[in-house]
């Protein structure tokens, strides 16, 4: 648990310090937030519902972050607007019966420090965020000294909706291969279409916002990484400098 928490809280005073705003985000969601950020339709069985009040648990907390402003008309001033967040996040994991389910990779409830960005229509700032909020998570990685590669995705891995994203896989000596740890996804204005999330520019025009987001850190499944990595030929562990002061 200690070590959980450790990295859990490194990564997000990292993203603080880094100019980002924390915030407490609901484990419950509406269909509308799913809907919006491109879950749903198409998600359905990953996500556990709630029959009675029809709300589903968040596999994500970009789906929180990103629908905060739904339905609202934000100023170009506000804009970039870098928000984190810490949650537990839940997922049915439907399909994947058998595969990776024993363990720590594969699991229905996990914690996990997510970013989410919400920028002006401009590409070009677009692509320079989403190379920062990469970079950010490589940042984390470097610091705990964990071997890792980039995945970029191809078009026909692209979900619905996603303009580019790439996967960072960190090395899992027990696995002898790395393992998806992380996923950065820009999205253009496809969820703010959706989520009808809007901002007002210097000339007075109405136009729909950029939205992206990033996996920060992600447990337990990248204690994996971190104890395997750093396993002793006593069997004991030994700690990543840079986490040594939360545990």
């Amino acid at each position: 648990m200690m070590l959980e928490q450790a990295v859990l809280q490194y990564t997000l005073k990292k993203l603080i310090d880094k100019g980002f705003t924390p915030m407490n985000v609901p484990n419950i969601v509406n269909p509308e937030c799913l809907i919006g950020t491109g879950y749903f339709p198409g998600g359905e069985e990953d996500a556990y519902w709630m029959e009675r009040d029809n709300q589903r648990l968040i596999g994500t907390s970009e789906i929180p972050l990103t629908a905060y402003h739904m339905d609202e008309i934000l100023t170009e001033a506000e804009l970039p607007k870098k928000y984190c967040a810490y949650s537990t996040c839940f997922r049915r994991e439907a399909g994947t019966y058998g595969k990776d389910t024993a363990g720590l990779y594969r699991v229905h409830q996990f914690n996990k420090v997510e970013q989410v960005v919400i920028l002006p229509e401009d590409e070009k700032m677009s692509n320079e965020y989403h190379k920062q909020i990469l970079q950010n998570a490589m940042d984390v990685l470097d610091d705990l000294k964990i071997p890792y590669q980039i995945l970029q995705l191809c078009t026909g891995d692209l979900a619905i909706g996603k303009y580019n994203s790439q996967d960072l896989e960190c090395w899992m000596p027990s696995r002898k291969a790395y393992g998806e740890t992380h996923s950065v996804t820009s999205f253009l204005d496809f969820q703010a279409r959706r989520l009808n999330l809007k901002y007002r520019d210097s000339e007075g025009k109405i136009k729909y916002c950029y939205t992206m987001n990033n996996t920060a850190i992600a447990t337990p499944r990248i204690l994996i990484s971190i104890i395997e990595n750093n396993q002793q030929a006593d069997g004991t562990i030994k700690i990543p400098e840079v986490l040594a002061p939360y545990m």
